[in-house]
């Protein structure tokens, strides 16, 4: 299939809906998404640190303030 989306015709709005059916499309069949070795790696290291007690988690709206604040 080669139908390019008319990105620079379509608003925000809209890109971001094709993202989101795009993403619903990708989660219906995870296993036939690959997934890279240092993805696999850095998961596995936060979920040690979750077991050893050393992972410390924020609230969502205080880590959006953080990393809004970190690009600006």
């Amino acid at each position: 299939m080669n139908r390019p989306l008319p990105l620079d015709k379509m608003t925000v709005s809209e890109k971001l809906l094709a993202i989101e059916l795009l993403w619903d499309d990708l989660c219906r069949s995870p296993d036939d998404v690959p997934s890279p070795e240092w993805h696999k790696a850095i998961l596995a290291e936060r979920e040690k640190k979750v077991v050893d007690g050393d992972a410390s988690f924020s609230d969502l709206n205080e880590a959006k303030k953080r990393i809004r604040k970190a690009t600006q």
